[in-house]
This record gives structure tokens, C-alpha cells and sequence, in this order.
């Protein structure tokens, strides 16, 4: 008999399978944040069966949505609609409910919930009010979209949606080449819709130049897509073919550029001779256009031993 890990603890036979008879007493009071598929119905584990067979209340971005999943996995659970545009409002009667030993389940449409999906306000408020919170971990668009890329994995950044209008895209997209430019070497993930995505990867084309980058089409669904390539020809791709589907685009992180670098540091040595730490920083994210914290931060690094 093999030796038993902590990880081996026996558990309830209600948590470890499909045939199990009394799952639901088993699964605690508290809010528990449950996975969901990015496409594929079968995506789903059985603890996150379990965690919404067993819920007092499923809390649904879109209730027809969820549907879907509970009718294919045969499950009957009490729905009701948490999106942007009410979370605020009934965040105050749900804790109540909590405090009362609701048992809540939390999904959005696909995926982790969260993740650029709403339910936030929720968590932030169960935790202040030290009532329980769990998660059933599961499918992610963003981080299937990374391992398929053939991008470095890591480190990477999540930045959800891009603004939706073009001045304020390449604002958002100069922000971050600031950042590179001072430290920040990382891969890059956004969603997108469909008919914005050729205008972004145009903006993308701009602002970071003939990077490798990888769009992400209809993850685990039947029309699944990875293009892989460089910014301006995935940009000309996507102009002449409008893409249809859930969309992630990554970029690859800023080649390395010793010159630039160094002359960020230059400045800052040059600055700090007569300066103290805030203003030398100030003054030299003047002078660059990069942000004053990341100047700030660098200046900081600098001057440690």
C-alpha cells in the first residue's frame, strides 16, 4: 500500500463521484465560486456539479446561460441573475443570506468567475463580513489562450477588455510600452470582441510594432482556432476576415533593449546627484513620458545597495 500524503486524506464518498447518495449535506454554508465551461458542456468537474447540486442559490451572470449547463448535467437549482448592473444593489441582501448559512453558488456565463466577469463586490463583501468563501477551480479562457500561444508562459498579465474606442486603446497600449520600457517584460492578454479585433491588433501593430502574438478563437469549441504570428500581419488577417467567436489575443513580451533601459537609469544616477529620491523621479518621468510610479520604483531599486 502506497504511503498517504496529506493530499490523500479521505473524503466523504458524497464528494468523490457521480454515484455517491447524499452529496448535498456535505457541502458547507458559505459562498463558494464555481468554474464553468469555455465552451465544451463536458469541461466541468465534479466538484463543480456538486458545489450547484448541492447550492441553496446558484448566482448566474445570465440565468439562460447556466441553464444550459444545469439541464445537460441534469441538475435542478434555484437561478438568479448577479451581473454588472445589479451586483451593487444586492450585495446587502445576499450577505444577509449568507449570515443566515446560505449555502450560494457564484458561476459566470464561462469560465472562472471574476475574471473579467462580475461578482467581485460579492467576495469583497463576504470576506469583510468574515463569512466563509471557497472556490472550485476549473477552466480560464485567458490562461488556455496563454499555453496554446507558444508565448513564454510566464510571467504573463490579464488585462481584460481593451477600451473600446481607438484614442483610448492607444493610450491604454502606451501606458503599458512605458512600463516596458522600464522593467516590465511580460506576456500581454486581453478579450476582445469580434468586431473590434482587426481595429485592436491594428492599434496593437502601432503601439508594440512586428511582435509575435497569438489570437485565440472559440477555445474547446467545435471551431477552436489559434493564429500565430506577427502583430501587423495577424492585424492584415483579421482586416480581410472578420473573425466570429470568443476571442483572446496575447502579445509577446518587449525584446530585450539594453540601450533603453540604461538610459532611463542614466537619467535617474544624473537626477538623484542633485535631487531627492521623489523629485529626481518626478523630474524624469517628466522628461520620459513614463509613469511617475514605475520611475519611482526604478529610482528606488537604484539607490538600494
Amino acid at each position: 500500500m502506497p504511503e498517504q500524503t496529506l493530499d490523500d486524506e479521505p473524503c466523504p464518498e458524497s464528494l468523490v463521484g457521480d454515484h455517491a447518495p447524499d452529496r448535498v449535506s456535505f457541502i458547507p454554508p458559505g459562498l463558494v465560486l464555481v468554474a464553468t465551461p469555455i465552451g465544451n458542456l463536458a469541461d466541468v468537474s465534479s466538484r463543480a456539479l456538486d458545489a450547484l447540486r448541492g447550492a441553496d442559490l446558484v448566482l448566474c451572470e445570465d440565468t439562460r446561460m447556466t441553464a444550459r449547463l444545469l439541464t445537460h448535467h441534469g441538475i435542478a437549482a434555484r437561478t438568479s441573475p448577479l451581473h454588472d448592473h445589479n451586483e451593487e444593489d444586492r450585495v446587502p441582501a445576499l450577505i444577509d443570506k449568507l449570515r443566515g448559512g446560505s449555502r450560494m453558488a457564484l458561476v459566470s456565463d464561462a469560465g472562472t468567475p471574476l475574471v473579467s466577469d462580475p461578482g467581485y463586490r460579492l467576495v469583497r463583501a463576504a470576506v469583510t463580513a468574515g463569512l466563509p468563501v471557497s472556490a472550485v477551480p476549473g477552466p480560464n479562457a485567458a490562461v488556455t489562450a496563454l499555453v496554446l500561444s507558444g508565448l513564454p508562459p510566464q510571467p504573463f498579465l490579464f488585462l481584460g477588455f481593451p477600451p473600446p474606442r481607438s484614442a483610448a486603446r492607444r493610450a491604454a497600449f502606451g501606458r503599458l510600452r512605458a512600463a516596458e520600457r522600464a522593467g516590465l517584460s511580460a506576456t500581454l492578454l486581453w478579450h476582445e470582441a469580434p468586431h473590434r479585433l482587426a481595429d485592436t491588433l491594428a492599434d496593437l501593430a502601432t503601439q508594440f510594432g512586428d511582435r509575435p502574438a497569438a489570437v485565440a478563437r472559440e477555445l474547446t469549441k467545435r471551431f477552436e482556432e489559434v493564429r500565430r504570428g506577427s502583430l501587423p500581419d495577424l492585424a492584415a488577417h483579421y482586416a480581410a476576415a472578420p473573425a466570429r467567436g470568443e476571442i483572446t489575443v496575447a502579445v509577446g513580451p518587449a525584446p530585450e533593449d539594453p540601450a533603453e533601459a540604461q538610459d532611463l537609469d542614466e537619467q535617474l544616477r544624473r537626477a538623484l546627484e542633485q535631487n531627492s529620491l521623489k523629485d529626481a523621479a518626478a523630474l524624469v518621468a517628466t522628461a520620459t513620458g513614463l509613469p511617475r510610479k514605475t520611475v519611482y520604483a526604478r529610482a528606488l531599486a537604484l539607490g538600494k545597495p
